[in-house]
């Protein structure tokens, strides 16, 4: 990846590990500025090291209010403008809907949905002021459909995907871009320390939520996609002067969608005259 011409400041959140660690890796060999945050910025001090004066390790817990608000003030004071705000802190649970308990899958959404509204929410006045930006919201292939054993985890990233939509048309005319990225499974640590599994396990489930713990512990660290060619298509994106409001990433992920897409119209063309004879005649 090339240094940038006009070096750009990011703000990334779970920068710790997996998508957050490498991007930033990236973009400061490219020139940038990253604000670096994670729950432990301990781990992040090689960074500031390594880069002085480009980078900024900052403690951040998107769950905790007066840490936003302090990480976005420090940040902005530091840099004076931010370009980016990556939203990517974040983690899945496996298991059956009715496996989980409320206080295991409580905090994932308190994480991926709350935690994300929460730090773009202390953002937009400061982008707002700017007139640009872009926000980069991760998401997921299954932001966009659904499995057995991750129906959790993938509502928060349902969530993420209509809030992301609505944003960016309320931005659009301020200037400042909102993109969902949407990888397929990819070789970060998300099945591994970033995975948790529900405790309760109900043999009925077993043919379906079940494969989705089987996936988790056969499949880490075997994982298709490259976080690095991850990286390298975020801050493509950044760079493009037409960026998209979604971006999907990988081979699996666009086979997902693409089967998703023909089922749906194959539903609609066939439940079509149930659909339209359910409005008023007049308006038919």
């Amino acid at each position: 990846m090339p240094k940038t011409i006009n070096p750009r400041t990011w703000f990334i959140t779970g920068a710790s590990t997996g998508f957050g660690r490498v991007l930033a890796e990236e973009v400061l060999k490219a020139g940038g500025n990253v604000v670096a945050t994670a729950r432990k910025p301990e781990q992040l001090a090689d960074l500031e090291q390594q880069y002085p004066g480009s980078a900024r390790a900052l403690a951040l817990d998107v769950t905790d209010a007066s840490q936003v608000d302090s990480a976005v003030t420090q940040a902005f004071a530091q840099f004076g403008q931010i370009d980016v705000l990556v939203n990517n802190a974040g983690y899945g649970i496996a298991g059956a809907i009715e496996e989980a308990t409320e206080s295991e899958f409580r905090p994932v959404f308190e994480t991926n949905v709350f935690g994300l509204i929460r730090v773009t929410r202390a953002f937009l006045p400061y982008l707002r002021k700017q007139r640009s930006g872009h926000i980069l919201n991760l998401s997921s292939i299954g932001g966009v459909t659904a499995s057995p054993g991750w129906g959790y985890y993938q509502s928060t990233k349902f969530a993420v995907e209509g809030l992301s939509e609505a944003l960016a048309a309320e931005l659009a005319p301020l200037g400042i871009y909102v993109t969902l990225i949407e990888p397929g499974p990819f070789r970060t640590d998300f099945l591994g320390r970033s995975g948790t599994e529900a405790a309760q396990r109900i043999a009925d489930y077993d043919a379906t939520a079940g494969n989705a713990r089987q996936y988790q512990s056969a499949q880490n660290g075997k994982q298709p996609g490259d976080p690095l060619q991850a990286a390298h298509a975020m801050m493509q994106v950044v760079e493009s002067p037409q960026p998209p409001l979604r971006l999907l990433l990988g081979a699996g992920a666009l086979k997902r969608l693409r089967a998703k897409l023909d089922d749906w119209q194959q539903e609609i063309a066939a439940w079509e005259s149930v659909t339209v004879g359910a409005d008023f005649p007049e308006n038919q």
